[in-house]
């Protein structure tokens, strides 16, 4: 008993669908840390989930008596609680530039994720916001030309929120052109995807969305 309980001091309360949770999970993969993995129905949420969540929200990270439950948040924390492989730059002007990447992502283009996969809205809502984050993608291939990752010569925090999203490109009904100007872009997704820390966080709804 002993040994599962060490096994088990960290529980992540994950949703198998949900591209916040995702990230987080590659984060994890990506560190190797061993970790309980409890995929939660949204609609079911268990009774413990309240007790240690003052939002009762997904996703939640326990890691003995700390709770979190932002994901970018837990991101950090567990980068700074494993720090090997570095997710984060080691500069503070690079590490801000990152965080301020992380930002941008998730103010230009979660909300349209989060529209597209809940199914908020009218159909045509719902193309508008389809439209809109693959014309901005479209917009940004040209970058991934210069680095082999985000901004980046190396796997960093960035390319952990940028994933998930591009993995969800089919369950959104978003297909990019190949052309020469998203050739980098096409280019850097399949280089995400072939990373091992990116195949072992996929969860079984992920697995399904190729």
């Amino acid at each position: 008993m002993g040994v599962v309980a060490k096994r088990s001091s960290m529980t992540f309360y994950s949703d198998g669908s949900s591209h916040y949770s995702h990230r987080v999970r590659i984060v994890l993969a990506e560190k190797g840390v061993t970790v309980e993995t409890i995929d939660v129905d949204p609609g079911e949420l268990p009774d413990d989930l309240a007790m240690l969540n003052p939002y009762n929200n997904l996703p939640t990270l326990v890691d003995r008596d700390l709770v979190l439950y932002e994901a970018d948040i837990m991101m950090e924390y567990l980068d700074e609680r494993f720090p090997h492989p570095p997710l984060f730059p080691v500069y503070p002007v690079a590490r801000a530039q990152s965080r301020l990447w992380i930002y941008r992502i998730r103010k230009d283009w979660c909300g349209l994720v989060d529209k597209i996969m809940d199914g908020t809205g009218t159909p045509s809502q719902l193309d508008k916001a389809r439209k809109e984050l693959r014309e901005s993608l479209i917009s940004i291939a040209p970058i991934f030309g210069e680095k082999p990752y985000f901004m980046s010569d190396e796997f960093t925090i960035v390319d952990c929120c940028v994933t998930p999203i591009l993995w969800r490109l089919p369950a959104m009904g978003i297909d990019l052109p190949k052309n020469k100007t998203t050739k980098p872009l096409l280019e850097y997704k399949e280089r995400l995807f072939e990373r091992d820390s990116v195949r072992a966080s996929l969860s079984e709804q992920e697995k399904e969305m190729v």
